[in-house]
């Protein structure tokens, strides 16, 4: 599957279409995009904490949401119609301290239907923190 998104693309679009999800600053970028997959990076701040000093859980999976977003919107093009249908996330280990990375792959890019695997780990660790895999509904094209 090759994409047809650079990530300043899908950036430009996200960023007209959900300016909210940058509200109080950006905390979610994108790091790159290949044929078929993508890296979304979550500057971890202290708002996404909980006690104990660990990412949250719904930071963890706004990160596996949002990467999913990004890989399908990178190989459909710009259509921000694009709905989750299902995200189911397994967290794995309590995540250090620093950025966390969401690596995504399709799994299906359908008609009706995308299938997306997402690994989320600490930077520069290969031991995964959370593991999900998300459904997205696409429109008619």
């Amino acid at each position: 599957m090759q994409a047809v998104m650079t990530p300043e693309e899908v950036t430009k679009l996200l960023d007209a279409v959900f300016p909210q999800m940058h509200a109080g600053g950006r905390a979610y970028s994108i790091d790159g995009i290949t044929d078929g997959q993508a890296v979304v990076r979550l500057t971890a701040t202290d708002v996404h904490l909980r006690p104990g000093g660990t990412v949250s859980g719904p930071s963890m999976m706004t990160l596996a949401d949002y990467a999913a977003y990004v890989v399908i919107l990178a190989h459909i093009g710009p259509e921000a119609l694009a709905v989750t249908t299902n995200l189911n996330i397994n967290f794995l280990r309590k995540p250090g301290p620093g950025d966390l990375l969401g690596s995504c792959r399709l799994l299906k890019l359908g008609k009706r239907l995308a299938v997306v695997e997402c690994g989320i780990a600490g930077e520069g660790e290969d031991d995964l923190v959370a593991h999900a895999t998300a459904t997205y509904s696409l429109p008619p094209r």
